[in-house]
């Protein structure tokens, strides 16, 4: 017998169900960013940048009074921190032995730095995951997991944080 729509609450996932939704920001919306790896034994120490893809995934078992999991419209916060972060920056990890080389080259004007606790794909999804698991909770979006944070240096190379596989 065919399920009609009245026979349940659309908002409210099955039991044992989610609704799933994701957002991601292509190479080409411009977080052209440059860091390297000090530690690197390999050219990776250099530096060198990439034009960085982001890729959100997002989870839920209500959805909001518009039947969303996440209106998109609202994550212009996000995208901005984004901007603020990866456009046309420089990271440099906190540890790096040459920092003080890279606070002149900010001073000068040269870069524009910013300081995080590690680079590298991996610590960067961590960033941006606990930054954005945050911020969904400060926006008013408790009834959201996010789940993963993927970060991609090219069609080649990412990474991603979140919860457990």
């Amino acid at each position: 017998m065919p399920v009609k729509i009245e026979d349940f609450d659309i908002k409210v996932a099955s039991p044992g169900m989610s609704y799933g939704s994701t957002k991601t920001y292509d190479f080409n919306t411009g977080f052209s960013c440059c860091f390297r790896q000090w530690r690197a034994q390999s050219h990776c120490h250099f530096l060198h940048g990439y034009a960085l893809k982001f890729h959100f995934e997002f989870r839920t078992v209500q959805l909001d009074d518009k039947n969303w999991a996440v209106d998109f419209g609202s994550l212009k916060p996000l995208k901005g921190w984004l901007e603020s972060m990866f456009d046309h920056t420089t990271l440099v990890a906190a540890d790096d032995p040459l920092i003080s080389t890279f606070r002149e080259l900010n001073t000068a004007k040269l870069i524009d730095m910013r300081i995080v606790e590690a680079t590298g794909c991996e610590a960067t999804a961590r960033l941006v995951f606990e930054y954005t698991e945050q911020w969904l909770k400060d926006a008013g979006y408790g009834h959201i997991e996010l789940y993963r944070v993927s970060v991609h240096e090219h069609a080649g190379n990412s990474a991603s944080y979140g919860t457990s596989f």
